[in-house]
């Protein structure tokens, strides 16, 4: 007994070092949640370019409240012809970059990068992070009735059969059929959206989709709801289509619920922040079109960096 008081007492006195004065130790420095700010710190939501803006688009709509953080990759797009070594690499280095903005939950609003880097990142990072493929993937097996669904996607999504998995996983008896579509996006970032050449080339990748029995397509790229009613009035009103960037958006809000990191400062004047790694006033422009408010400003971050 007398032994442990004794050690207690020993342990309590200050370290005296040689010829000096008693060194105290310092108690580490507890850290601390405001509970409060992480509720209104804001959403980190990356995309290799414009496309993830539809996705920015529906967590505005559905999360009115939510401050956000967008950065579009615009330098390297597109993800779609890349190896999955280098998605990974591109999305830690955009992770990084939202990390500095103290952002509470991050989006991967690219479904190439959400297939091929989802999985790294969240190993990676103490912030939740999801992706735009499950909750769109879930979406098309609750609406699919004759078991048949069809995803349209970038050339690297659809090669690495993400979609056929998860659906799959979800479903076994479902039946996925995966076409890439690579030059839908160029014809939405270059304006040709009402063009007749897009129709062509609508024509052109769904006519077997359209032939099948399919009651059930995912837009698997983030540019594609931009052209959504093209595709719609070409498959016609027998084909549910199914939108990951809403599904994605009523997915957060479930999360940030959970997690009890929903803003619940209604009525406050919510902030959004707009950052690219290359021509920014060019994004601002198409980004105006799509966004329902005017994108005042873009900044440049060089994204090597980090």
């Amino acid at each position: 007994m007398f032994f442990g008081l004794r050690e207690r007492e020993a342990r309590s006195k200050p370290e005296v070092p040689s010829g000096g004065k008693p060194r105290l130790k310092r108690k580490k420095k507890e850290t601390t949640v405001n509970k409060a700010s992480l509720k209104t710190a804001p959403i980190g939501v990356f995309d290799s370019g414009v496309g993830g803006l539809t996705v920015v688009r529906e967590i505005v709509r559905q999360l009115p409240d939510e401050n956000i953080v967008y950065f579009g990759d615009t330098a390297r797009v597109p993800y779609g012809s890349k190896s999955k070594n280098t998605i990974i690499r591109f999305s830690e280095q955009i992770i990084r970059f939202l990390r500095t903005k103290q952002v509470k939950a991050i989006v991967i609003a690219c479904n190439t990068a959400s297939a091929l880097a989802l999985d790294a990142v969240r190993h990676e990072f103490d912030v939740p992070i999801m992706g735009v493929v499950i909750p769109g993937a879930r979406a098309a097996v609750e609406a699919t009735r004759r078991k048949k669904v069809g995803v349209v996607g970038t050339d690297a999504t659809v090669r690495s059969g993400v979609y056929t998995r998860v659906i799959q996983g979800m479903n076994p008896q479902i039946e996925v059929t995966e076409k890439a579509c690579p030059l839908f996006v160029p014809l939405v970032e270059e304006g040709f959206k009402e063009h007749v050449v897009t129709k062509e080339i609508i024509e052109h990748y769904l006519k077997s989709m359209r032939d099948g029995d399919i009651d059930a397509m995912i837009l698997g790229c983030t540019h594609y709801p931009l052209i959504r009613s093209k595709i719609r009035e070409y498959m016609g009103d027998g084909i549910t289509i199914v939108n990951p960037a809403y599904e994605t958006a009523m997915d957060l809000k479930i999360l940030l619920e959970k997690r009890e990191l929903a803003n619940d400062r209604s009525g406050m004047h919510s902030h959004y922040e707009f950052y690219v790694s290359d021509a920014a006033e060019k994004f601002r422009c198409f980004a105006n079109t799509v966004m329902p408010f005017d994108v005042p400003e873009t900044n440049v971050v060089n994204i090597e960096e980090y």
